[in-house]
């Protein structure tokens, strides 16, 4: 079950800010996102915020097509909030503001995976 992480570039000094802001996050509607057909595409399996200086990644773990999770955040109420309270903090400014735009900035700031391992990847031993 796969990883991604998507980057933010923020204004130092205000990570309790930041953090306080994400606290009261409102979560995805449901975990499950879909394809243009309707189709289950996967499910997102949880997520995680991480901040330091002036670098805020959002971790997300899920399974399916990657491409459909962008979809399925960028038409949650949730995510647009979030997006709105965070836009003061934000070094590089950004419009995600629309269900495309958000899409757009997803893409464009996921991380380069090097590495995933987990338990079902780990070999087994005699």
């Amino acid at each position: 079950m796969p990883f991604a992480a998507i980057t933010y570039r923020v204004v130092p000094g205000h990570e309790d800010e930041i953090a306080e802001i994400f606290a009261g996050f409102q979560r995805v509607d449901t975990p499950v996102f879909r394809d243009p057909d309707g189709e289950k595409a996967g499910r997102l399996l949880g997520t995680a915020v991480f901040i330091k200086d002036d670098v805020m990644v959002r971790v997300i773990h899920y399974e399916g097509d990657f491409r459909a999770v962008a979809a399925h955040m960028g038409r949650q109420k949730g995510v647009h909030l979030l997006e709105e309270k965070l836009a003061p903090y934000l070094a590089e400014k950004r419009d995600t503001s629309t269900e495309a735009g958000f899409q757009e900035y997803f893409r464009n700031s996921v991380m380069r995976s090097v590495s995933q391992l987990s338990v079902d990847t780990h070999p087994v031993s005699g």
